[in-house]
């Protein structure tokens, strides 16, 4: 029988649980720079993982996080092993040990870019977040070395009620130091994060729907909601034809996990999501390729039953909710996202666009160009052509649409070389 599961977007590897803060949000409750590190994957075992990421598709994006992944002696070499394959190698990281040398053997390996934490622009805020006086200065640091660098950088900003009032001068902030993108994630109270007052529910609304806002407006930067798929019925709201509201997408706002997502732990354990705590199943008792495919959580999460408010959402196909806040508070996979005010209207299911809308066909000549891209970034490309191709009504992806949007992604990366390369001429 033909295998026709999706694939992961995305694997998020927690490499380990070592770490140089001491966050009290972490979701991992990660330690010490000196925490025991002997169950730890060890360089083999985290090959052996990627040729098995690999074989189900070489368009997954791979996150080296942890903890601090930059404790992990063999960070360079997994990078380069990685990328070899054709993977998409990324880095999640504090930005402490994040300096020039770093970031030049790192780019070197492959390394396709780095998101760097900053939760304030006030230093001291900061730092008392992340739990180490002159930790801001060293983000800082990190995204300097980023630029002398020319290596993409994402800023990722944790929103909550202490610091929700920074959102639109963080925007500004990510803009003019030329972040590629800026995640504002929404945390899930799990790990470290049980005992951080998180967000309300009116600061979660109010800030969700100026992240929906600014997504549509900005156009120097990308600007993505993490942990937060109400994204989707706002983005719906403000405008049901946005080709943003199709569906699920990594860049898009909706809850991947289980679904096109995975977290492995440093030991091994494979979780639906960082703030899923139940492992499914082990990397060093079976193959990812049979977890994925096989765990009962993530076959449920694909084929959603949902609860209360939930269930009774005409936007549950593109929102569903969020999974891993009913699993932490009550144990209830499937129950309603207590965090989203929205109440149901007792309308019809809304069908993701990407169900409903016509397919596009391609030229030879737009083919060709996606032929001569990278592997791990031509779902995103043939995406956004489409998305483009849609906005302007338009049935056909042409050479002179990848034409265009490469020239456009030029633009956006100040000048620097793109991915996207057309037919040579």
């Amino acid at each position: 029988m033909e295998d026709t599961l999706a694939p992961p977007f995305l694997v998020a590897l927690n490499l380990t649980r070592r770490c140089n803060l001491n966050c009290a949000h972490c979701y991992l409750d990660a330690g010490t720079r000196e925490s025991d590190d002997s169950n730890e994957l060890t360089t083999a075992e985290v090959k052996n993982l990627l040729d098995d990421i690999v074989r189900l598709s070489d368009e997954t994006m791979v996150v080296f996080t942890g903890g601090e992944p930059l404790l992990r002696a063999d960070l360079t070499e997994l990078i380069a092993y990685a990328s070899n394959l054709g993977l998409m190698a990324v880095l999640g990281t504090n930005g402490m040990a994040l300096n020039d040398r770093r970031v030049m053997a790192l780019k070197e390996a492959g390394l396709q870019g780095a998101g760097i934490s900053l939760d304030s622009l006030d230093a001291a805020a900061h730092d008392d977040f992340r739990g180490l006086p002159g930790s801001w200065i060293r983000a800082q640091a990190a995204i300097d070395a980023c630029r002398r660098n020319d290596l993409r950088f994402q800023i990722h900003f944790s929103v909550t009620d202490d610091n929700a009032h920074e959102l639109d001068d963080m925007i500004s902030y990510a803009r003019d130091v030329g972040a590629f993108v800026l995640n504002i994630f929404f945390l899930v109270c799990t790990g470290r994060g049980e005992e951080v007052t998180n967000i309300s529910s009116e600061t979660y609304d109010r800030v969700l729907r100026r992240v929906t806002q600014a997504a549509r407006q900005e156009t120097d930067i990308m600007i993505r909601a993490k942990c937060a798929p109400h994204f989707k019925r706002m983005a719906w709201e403000l405008d049901p034809d946005w080709p943003i509201t199709t569906a699920h997408g990594y860049e898009d706002g909706g809850c991947l996990a289980g679904t096109r997502y995975c977290r492995v732990t440093p030991d091994g354990g494979v979780t639906a999501c960082p703030y899923m705590e139940e492992k499914v199943g082990s990397v060093r008792e079976n193959s990812f390729a049979t977890i994925w495919r096989d765990a009962p959580q993530f076959q449920a999460l694909r084929q959603p039953v949902l609860e209360g408010r939930c269930g009774a959402c005409e936007y549950s196909k593109i929102c569903g909710g969020c999974r891993a806040r009913p699993m932490a508070r009550d144990g209830a996979l499937m129950g309603e996202d207590f965090l989203c005010a929205y109440q149901p209207q007792g309308g019809a299911v809304i069908e993701p666009l990407s169900a409903v809308g016509s397919a596009l066909s391609w030229t030879p000549e737009a083919e060709e160009w996606l032929t001569r891209i990278p592997a791990f970034v031509r779902r995103f490309v043939r995406q956004k052509a489409e998305e483009h191709v849609r906005a302007s009504n338009g049935r056909e992806v042409t050479g002179d649409v990848m034409s265009a949007l490469a020239k456009t992604a030029s633009r956006r990366l100040g000048g620097q070389r793109p991915v996207m390369e057309g037919p040579e001429r």
